[in-house]
Formats: structure tokens, C-alpha cells, sequence
């Protein structure tokens, strides 16, 4: 996701990721009481989760700090720029939350996101997780196959892609109406991605419930494509036979595409997928096909032209 600048900004123009995440430091180690007092009452405060063991798929590279994972965010419901969410994402209310699961099902459900948190036991999972901008991190995410969850509503033989649905509330949500992009957020995969293992329905990271700005209470973490598939704040999962559409491709569909696999071979129209920069390093590294996790997931697309089918 591109936040909006002049045309002729570059991404190498805009302030070092470092020198950014330095001045949040400075400014939260001063304000911290403060925002502390501001949470409204109905916003569920993150807390520990018990019980969580550690998952197949991770990796043992080193991990994102928390402060980095927490204050670098793409969340245009609350605002454009990366320090935003962290900042306004106190509006949102987190509890009660209910997810609708319907569409191509034998058993259509509403479900209480306390409920969905029981079905299967909680993994942790050491994702590599890369945004289409070229920076990327490393998160303990916490959570679950979504398999376990469309097996609860058992599929039929016409479910063939799986639509996802966020909140939009513009009362919780006031900076929504400046985000450039149709809300609310849609997203999609094809059944067989949806019901791989490293699909993860996902509550939290390092230990804790999701922080707001992170996708709270419930998102998707997709760890071989585009961050911006991994949707948050999920109210709504119907399945579907056709295609659904998602929110990027129809903002800029010669950019952003159905699929959006992690590849450097197949650049952004307005620069290279390369390479990447990991917050908290200084320097660019490499971007590995399907972000590292191709003997997983590469037999998903086999005989598919992945340049067309971006």
C-alpha cells in the first residue's frame, strides 16, 4: 500500500525508517501515562494469553521488536501515515466482537471471537511478514489454522475462494474517511490457500493480545504473500465460487493484484521487489520468492504464470 505523497517523492526521500522509529521512542517514553489515561473504557486492553505452544513453520531468524511492530503500522482506517494507528486505533472497541461465517457452508455461524479462540489449541508461529512497500518484520504471531475455523462451518463443493470483511465503524473510525481507499476493507483467497497450515487466524503476538493498531481482536496473518492481504479487524468470512474482489486491486488493479504473492521477479509498476529492508537494520537484504516459504506453498501454483497472476 502506497500512502499518498507527490508524485515526484521517492521512497528513498522520505525520513529513514530508524531516525523515525527513534523519535516515537523519545516522544512514547514521555507520554506514556498520558496515552495511558486517554484508552476509552470499551477498548479492550491487551493481556497475556496462556496455553500457547510453539508451532510448526517458524523461523529462528531474530524478531521484530515490539515497539516496532506496534508503532510502524498500515492501518488506514486510522490514518495514512505509519505513526497513525498507534496513535488513534484507542477508538476502537474490541469486545463484544462476533465474526459472521457464511456464503457456500452447510452451517452458516456467528461467532464470539472468545469462542473462536477455543477451537484449536494456540500456537505460536515466528512469521516472516513483508509489506509491498519493501520493508518487513519478523512477529511471534499467536493463533490458529483458519482451517479450523471453515471446518466448523463445513464447505461445500461450490466454495471455491473465501471473502474476508473488516470493520468500518466511521464513529470508531473518523480518519477512515481520509484513507483514498472503498471501505470497508475487503480481502481473498482461494480455497486451497485459505485451508493451508501456514494460513493463520491469529489473535496475538509476543505473548499478548493483538494491540488495536495490530488488527485487534482477530485478523490473518499470510506469511507468503503482501501484508496487505493478511486483513485485520475481521467482522465477516463468506465463501464464495467466484473470485471475490479485495480492496487494493480495486484502488489500483495494475498494482496490486489477486494473488499478490511475495516475488521479486515481478516489481511494483513504481519500483523494484527486490530487495527489502527489516525494521530495526539498517541495511537492504534480498527478497526470497514466496518470502521464504516456497517448499510450502509453491505447489499451490503449480503451472500458474505468476507475472500474470500477480
Amino acid at each position: 500500500m502506497l500512502i499518498r505523497k507527490p508524485t515526484d517523492l521517492r521512497y528513498s526521500d522520505v525520513t529513514p525508517k530508524e531516525q523515525y522509529l527513534n523519535r516515537r521512542r523519545f516522544l512514547a517514553a514521555g507520554s506514556a501515562a498520558l496515552g495511558s489515561l486517554a484508552l476509552p473504557r470499551s477498548a479492550r486492553a491487551t493481556m497475556k494469553l496462556n496455553g500457547v505452544t510453539k508451532g510448526p513453520f517458524g523461523t529462528t531468524e531474530k524478531q521484530t521488536s515490539l515497539e516496532d511492530i506496534t508503532h510502524y503500522n498500515n492501518y488506514y482506517e486510522f490514518g495514512t501515515d505509519k505513526e497513525e494507528p498507534a496513535k488513534y486505533a484507542n477508538t476502537l472497541r474490541t469486545s463484544p466482537w462476533t465474526i459472521e461465517v457464511g456464503g457456500l457452508v452447510d452451517k452458516p455461524k456467528t461467532f464470539d471471537v472468545d469462542a473462536i479462540m477455543k477451537m484449536a489449541p494456540l500456537e505460536e508461529r515466528i512469521y516472516r511478514h513483508r509489506c509491498v512497500e519493501r520493508w518487513s518484520i519478523v512477529v511471534p504471531w499467536i493463533g490458529f489454522p483458519l482451517s479450523a475455523l471453515l471446518k466448523q462451518v463445513e464447505p461445500n463443493s461450490k466454495a471455491k475462494y473465501v471473502a474476508f470483511q473488516t470493520l468500518y465503524d466511521p464513529k470508531q473510525m473518523p480518519r477512515g474517511k481520509y484513507a483514498g481507499i472503498q471501505l470497508p476493507y475487503v480481502e481473498g483467497l482461494r480455497m486451497d490457500e485459505a485451508m493451508h497450515p501456514l494460513a493463520l487466524l491469529t489473535f496475538g503476538l509476543y505473548g499478548e493480545t493483538l494491540p488495536n493498531q495490530n488488527g485487534a481482536p482477530i485478523r490473518m496473518v499470510i506469511p507468503w504473500k503482501y501484508g496487505f492481504k493478511s486483513v485485520k479487524s475481521i467482522v465477516k468470512i463468506t465463501l464464495v465460487e467466484k473470485q471475490p474482489p479485495t480492496t487494493w486491486n480495486i484502488s489500483a488493479a495494475n498494482e496490486y493484484g489477486f494473488y499478490s504473492n511475495v516475488n521479486p521477479e515481478v516489481d511494483h509498476p513504481r519500483w523494484s521487489q527486490a530487495t527489502e529492508r527489516r525494521l530495526g537494520e539498517l541495511f537492504m537484504r534480498k527478497t526470497v520468492k514466496f518470502n521464504g516459504y516456497g517448499d510450502q506453498v509453491a505447489s499451490l501454483y503449480t503451472g500458474m504464470d505468476l507475472r500474470k497472476n500477480y
